[in-house]
């Protein structure tokens, strides 16, 4: 322990004379030292210097002692030098090489969000993708091309040609020499085909692969799109669009028919003409596929207009095809040529007038491919593959009943009933029901070709389309350009359900998953989808489809396995459709449907709904549709058909 006054080192004598006192004094005179004379002197001119604010301390204060503890570091040196540690490979302070370092818990960085200090950016992870395919087959080549090699390569040449033409006059008697030149260019056209069709195929690949990834966002709404909203809705859905299907030559030309592949499901045959019949042109025949929006897969072209088509079942290559000039036409899609496989005449007995619809049907005795066809004319016609021919059958011609005509020599002459449309039953193979001009529906037999089995007064003007229901044997449905569209049981007179759109109907089809939904277009560029489990007396969606706001839309068909439907216009224009949740709600229990083709699970909802019409009215009928003012529509304003 040392006293206060001692706190300065003793190696310092100087500043201890400087500053004199009590304790140095009595240090000095107990350790008994002499002092010089001089030092009196010296001791005498040196004058103590004091701070104006130093403090004054008492004997107390300067008795109290201090501790202090001495060590050998510079109390000056800075304490946090930073050091390079070779042990840590990083810098380090002093203190944390004196302290030793207790392991630490490292944190797991998160690999799909991680950013660096240093830089504060974030990183997108890394991934790797792989395919695992064969590899393509290799073969090591190397030859001179010289003069020899090259009239070899020649030679060889010329003697498989030659020997082609030996086999060919050995089946054949000798041709002239216009026939030889003729053979010459038909084979070296064939093999320039043969080339082009390789390439074609490796060509449409790559198409449809640029297209998805053009058309990618929308491929993945078509596929696992659902629209949120509906969850909130009040049983009313909606259609998204997808793709828009258009051709340059088709331009001006309207859609006159619809059809789904029943094989591919993702192909669909459109037929392009026109319903205005004071300028009639050419046709087309188009199938697109939703894989290539684009361009089509097929085309044909046609003189006349087509007004009607329809795809075998079994054979998904052949479509029948009616025209406005009264031909009907069968196009094989595995042939590559543009003209139609079979095709009617004036002598084979084609139509007079134009054919609205075409159907094909089962095989008949002989195993021979045949379907129907309906003109104007009134004649309803079975055609039937014969070898290379087309042989025809006048099932039944229509006659309008009850208005027969005398002449003055005495004959009667009955008119002759127009033909629209017509649908033959799902499951009674001989009975079909026919649309007329006139707005009459008759029930028709294959056994009889005088008599119908019953008439409906259907609509005031030409019946657009006939169509039974997939699921329900009684059921069919109709719709006209009067704005209605009617639901009956072909076993009663009257409809079941009148509704009016306020617009001409262009079309209606029944949905393959359900019994009670369907859709219906008209001439406002409207869809319309019901649906009689949800709600018996309005649509559940009615939305503007249109690609513009004068087109008018011709035709509806639902695809047979995807919630989509395509609907065509007047102006070329096809667009795809997507229902929504609420609008391809599947009924509990049904059973599987009567349509070829078709794979469906689903039921019959109508038949509690057909238990209810025997105690209604007329009146009372008429009166569940809302909106069903019975008024005779402008026929400019309504954008009907004229036939």
């Amino acid at each position: 322990m040392l006293p206060a006054s001692a706190k300065a080192p003793h190696k310092q004598p100087r500043k201890q004379s400087i500053s004199i006192g009590r304790g140095t004094r009595k240090r000095d005179e107990d350790s008994g030292t002499e002092v010089g004379e001089g030092t009196d002197e010296w001791a005498q001119s040196k004058a103590t210097v004091r701070p104006p604010d130093q403090l004054e301390l008492t004997d107390a204060e300067l008795k109290e002692e201090f501790t202090r503890i001495l060590t050998a570091n510079n109390p000056h040196a800075p304490q946090n030098i930073v050091r390079y540690s070779f042990k840590a490979a990083e810098k380090v302070t002093e203190e944390e090489l004196m302290t030793p370092k207790q392991p630490q818990e490292r944190k797991l960085t998160n690999q799909f969000n991680f950013s660096e200090r240093a830089s504060q950016t974030f990183n997108n992870p890394l991934r790797d993708r792989e395919c695992q395919m064969e590899p393509p087959p290799r073969r090591n080549f190397s030859a001179t091309a010289n003069q020899w090699k090259i009239y070899d390569a020649y030679v060889e040449e010329l003697e498989k040609r030659e020997k082609t033409k030996e086999k060919e006059k050995a089946k054949t008697p000798v041709a002239k020499k216009s026939g030889k030149m003729a053979m010459r260019k038909l084979t070296s056209m064939e093999s320039q085909t043969d080339d082009i069709i390789k390439l074609s195929h490796a060509a449409k690949i790559m198409e449809r692969m640029v297209n998805q990834n053009t058309y990618d966002d929308i491929a993945q709404d078509f596929k696992y799109y659902e629209d949120p909203a509906d969850e909130y809705r009040d049983q009313v859905g909606t259609l998204l669009p997808l793709w828009k299907f258009q051709n340059d030559k088709a331009k001006r030309l309207s859609i006159t028919a619809l059809c789904w592949n029943p094989k591919y499901r993702d192909l669909f045959a459109v037929g392009h003409g026109s319903y205005d019949f004071m300028k009639q042109s050419r046709g087309m025949l188009l199938l697109y596929s939703l894989k290539n929006p684009s361009f089509p897969e097929y085309m044909f072209s046609s003189d006349s207009g087509i007004m009607c088509l329809d795809i075998h079942v079994d054979h998904p290559y052949l479509v029948a095809v009616g025209h406005y000039d009264g031909n009907v036409a069968i196009y094989n899609l595995k042939k590559p040529h543009s003209q139609p496989s079979f095709r009617s005449s004036a002598k084979s007995g084609k139509h007079s007038d134009p054919v609205w619809q075409v159907k094909w049907q089962k095989d008949d005795m002989d195993q021979n491919l045949n379907f129907f066809s309906v003109s104007s004319d009134g004649r309803i016609v079975s055609w039937t593959l014969v070898k290379s021919e087309l042989v025809h059958v006048d099932v039944i011609k229509l006659k309008v009943e009850g208005s027969t005509t005398e002449v003055p020599e005495g004959l009667q002459l009955h008119p002759v009933g127009c033909g629209t449309a017509f649908d033959f039953h799902k499951e009674i193979d001989y009975m079909f029901l026919v649309g007329t001009e006139e707005g009459k529906i008759y029930k028709c037999s294959k056994s009889y070709s005088s008599q119908f089995l019953d008439t409906y007064d259907a609509h005031n003007m030409a019946v657009d389309t006939v169509s039974w229901n997939p699921y329900h044997t009684k059921v069919f449905m109709s719709c006209s350009s009067d704005w209605t569209v009617k639901i009956w049981d072909h076993t009663i007179k009257t409809p079941m359900f009148i509704y009016d759109l306020n617009s001409a109907v262009g079309d209606v089809a029944w949905a393959p998953y359900s019994s009670t939904v369907f859709a219906a277009v008209t001439t406002d560029g409207k869809a319309h989808v019901f649906d009689l489990a949800v709600n018996k007396y309005e649509a559940i969606c009615n939305q503007p489809v249109a690609a513009k706001k004068k087109n008018k839309l011709t035709h509806v068909q639902f695809n047979p396995i995807h919630p989509i439907i395509i609907v065509g216009d007047d102006r070329g224009h096809i667009i795809c459709l997507k229902l929504s949740p609420n609008l391809r709600k599947m009924p509990k229990g049904q059973p599987q449907p009567t349509t070829p083709g078709v794979t469906w699970t689903i039921p019959s909802a109508l038949m509690g709904l057909l238990t209810l019409f025997p105690t209604l009215g007329m009146s009372d009928t008429a009166g569940l549709a809302p909106n069903s003012t019975h008024c005779q529509p402008d026929l400019k304003a309504s954008g009907e058909r004229t036939r």
